[in-house]
């Protein structure tokens, strides 16, 4: 089905260019939404009539988007998640996660402009990718910990994956002689 845009689609195209897209993509998603209409000649006419108040609609959620850009981008987050002591997290960092972080720091942003391929399964240093506009795209880090401390030592440039950065142990340092004590021989029961 062939539509033309109403406003500039990510690897689509520009405002007011008539591109060919799935009909399915179409009737469920851009002419819904409004983002599109159907590639006729009376729609080619109403877009033309239209153009002035849509460009500069598109001028206006810019530059709000703009805005909320230059007080988000580049801001660290902190999440406390539970994990082993190899990093991985016993659950998982998701965009619905990172949608509610940044509303509890006052920002109203939706889950489809949170750009998380995959979500985050591991303690560390993560960028995250925001679309506040078509045009308007910032990242932002999110520090994920097992505890504010952590996160603390994280952001100083600490990798916390094994159990000498966690407990403060080297691990290549330590005999059986630390765990076990050798002078007991195990008869404990015939002493008593």
């Amino acid at each position: 089905m062939e539509v033309i845009l109403l406003e500039r689609i990510s690897k689509l195209g520009q405002m007011g260019e008539t591109v060919k897209v799935r009909d399915g993509f179409a009737r469920n998603y851009l002419l819904p939404l409004g983002k599109a209409l159907r590639a006729n000649a009376a729609n080619k006419a109403r877009f033309e009539a239209e153009r002035a108040t849509l460009e500069a609609r598109n001028l206006e959620r810019k530059s709000e988007a703009q805005k909320v850009a230059d007080v988000l981008g580049g801001k660290s987050f902190i999440v406390v998640r539970s994990a082993g002591e190899t990093g991985q997290l016993y659950g998982s960092v998701a965009a619905r996660d990172v949608v509610e972080i940044l509303a509890a720091e006052g920002f109203n942003i939706g889950r489809n402009q949170v750009h998380l391929n995959t979500p985050i399964k591991a303690i560390g240093l993560h960028n995250v990718a925001i679309a506040l506009h078509a045009e308007v795209e910032i990242n932002v880090e999110l520090n994920v910990a097992r505890s504010a401390e952590e996160a603390e030592r994280q952001s100083k440039g600490e990798t916390l994956t094994s159990a000498d950065a966690i407990y403060g142990v080297d691990e290549d340092a330590l005999r059986p002689e630390d765990f076990f004590d050798p002078e007991a021989d195990g008869n404990a029961e015939d002493e008593a």
